[in-house]
C-alpha cells in the first residue's frame, strides 16, 4: 500500500482510507450491519496496509462505532488510525459535546486518534464558534479523550476558508472531491488553500458517492471506447483524486469484498503523477459530459433520512439519476416500481422541506422528487 504525508504530522497515511458508512447490511436496513462479511472486508484492507479509518456517530443508525469496537479485536486497533465525528447537529450546549463524545468513547471502548465536526456549514460553525468548540477540543486533547482536532465541509469555499484561517489548531479537514464536483463545496481551490495551511486533507465521495461508477449514458460511453487506456469507472476516478498531491487519503465507502480488493489494488498506482496528461484531458471531457447530461450530486449519506411520510429519498434520487443519465426510459421506470414500494413513493412527499435542511449537498430534494413523480408515476405516461 502506498503511503502519503498526513500535514504536519510525522506520520505515514494510506492512500485509501476505509469510510465505515456503507457497510453490508442485512434485509436492506442500514443499521443492520453483516457483521461477519464487514469485518472480513475491514480486515482484509488493513491487512493489506489500509491505516486510517472513518466513522461518525450517526453512520449505520449509530451502530458503525460499535462495529467498529469488535472488528478491530485481536490486535487490529494498534494497526489503524480512528476517525470520528461529533454530530454537530445534536449540539446545542458544551454539555451536548462532552455527552456526545464521551458516548462514542463508550461505543469504541477505544481512544480516538482523530474527532471531527461532522458536516460544517456555515451556521453549523457559526453556532460551534459560539460555544467556543475549538477550546473546548484542547481541554479534551489535555485530557486524553482524543489526539487531533479537524473537521468534515460541506458549504462554499469562502466559508472553508474561514473557518481554516479561525483557528490554528486544526490538523485535518474532510472535503468532498471528485472530478465532476472539483468546483463544487470547498473544490481545488480549497484543496490546495488547506494543504498550503499544513492540514492534512482527507477526500470523501471520490467516487461522487456510487454515481460514477454506475453504468454511464451513450455519449459517456463513446468516450470511454475512445480512451488508449483501459480503467474501470471507480480506478479513474481514485487515480484522478490521487493524481493531486494536495491530498493526504482518498476515503471509499466500500460495500462488498469485490470494492475492497479493487479499491486496494488501485491505491498501489496512487503515487502522482497518476494519470497522463492525455487521461487527464479525457477526464475533463467526462465531467462535461455528466454535467451537461444533468448529474444529480446526491450522494447517498442518508442524512436526508428517515422520512416523515415514508418516502425512499436517496433511492428515487438514485432512480432519477439514472433515469437522466442512462436515457433509457422504460426499463428504469419499470426498475423503479419493482423497488420502491407505493407507500415509500415520490407521491408521498409533502414538501415540508425537512430533508433539504439536513442535506450536506443542499440539494432541492422537493423538486427532484416532483420530477420522480412525473417521470416514474405520471398516469398519463
Amino acid at each position: 500500500m502506498k503511503c502519503r504525508s498526513f500535514g504536519k504530522l510525522n506520520w505515514k497515511v494510506s492512500a485509501l482510507g476505509f469510510g465505515v458508512m456503507r457497510l453490508p447490511t442485512i434485509g436492506g436496513d442500514s443499521a443492520k450491519i453483516n457483521e461477519p462479511l464487514a469485518t472480513r472486508m475491514l480486515r482484509y484492507a488493513i491487512d493489506h496496509g489500509v491505516n486510517y479509518l472513518d466513522t461518525a456517530y450517526s453512520y449505520h443508525g449509530g451502530n458503525s462505532e460499535p462495529f467498529l469496537r469488535k472488528a478491530l479485536q485481536e490486535g487490529y486497533r494498534e494497526k489503524v488510525k480512528l476517525a470520528t465525528k461529533m454530530p454537530t447537529w445534536l449540539v446545542n450546549s458544551r454539555q451536548d459535546m462532552g455527552k456526545y463524545l464521551d458516548e462514542q468513547l463508550a461505543r469504541l471502548e477505544t481512544n480516538i486518534d482523530f474527532y471531527l465536526l461532522h458536516g460544517l456549514t456555515n451556521e453549523r460553525w457559526q453556532k460551534l464558534e459560539e460555544l467556543n468548540v475549538t477550546a473546548w477540543a484542547e481541554k479534551k486533547i489535555d485530557e486524553g479523550k482524543f489526539s487531533h482536532f479537524g473537521f468534515s465541509f460541506h458549504d462554499t469555499y469562502g466559508v472553508f476558508k474561514d473557518i481554516i484561517d479561525s483557528y490554528d489548531g486544526w490538523t485535518l479537514c474532510q472535503i468532498q472531491y471528485n472530478y465532476v464536483d472539483a468546483d463544487h463545496q470547498a473544490g481545488t481551490e480549497g484543496l490546495k488553500y488547506a494543504a498550503s495551511k499544513g492540514l492534512a486533507v482527507v477526500v470523501m465521495e471520490p467516487v461522487g458517492g456510487g454515481r460514477l461508477v454506475i453504468t454511464p449514458p451513450r455519449q459517456v460511453q463513446s468516450l470511454w471506447k475512445k480512451a488508449k487506456t483501459r480503467r474501470t469507472p471507480a480506478e479513474l476516478a481514485l487515480l484522478w483524486v490521487w493524481n493531486h498531491p494536495e491530498v493526504s487519503v482518498a476515503l471509499s465507502g466500500m460495500s462488498t469484498m469485490q470494492q475492497v480488493t479493487e479499491n486496494v489494488k488501485t491505491a498501489n498506482c496512487s503515487v502522482p503523477p497518476t494519470l497522463s496528461q492525455e487521461e487527464l484531458r479525457f477526464v475533463s471531457q467526462l465531467a462535461r459530459k455528466y454535467r451537461k447530461l444533468g448529474f444529480i450530486g446526491c450522494t447517498s449519506c442518508k442524512y436526508c433520512m428517515p422520512c416523515d411520510e415514508g418516502v425512499s429519498i436517496p433511492e428515487i434520487i438514485a432512480f432519477v439519476n439514472e433515469f437522466f443519465i442512462n436515457r433509457e426510459g422504460e426499463e428504469v421506470k419499470t426498475k423503479y416500481h419493482e423497488n420502491i414500494k407505493p407507500e415509500n413513493q415520490a407521491n408521498r412527499c409533502v414538501r415540508c422541506g425537512k430533508c433539504e435542511q439536513t442535506c450536506p449537498q443542499h440539494l432541492p430534494i422537493r423538486d427532484i422528487l416532483g420530477r420522480a413523480v412525473w417521470i416514474f408515476e405520471h398516469t398519463d405516461q
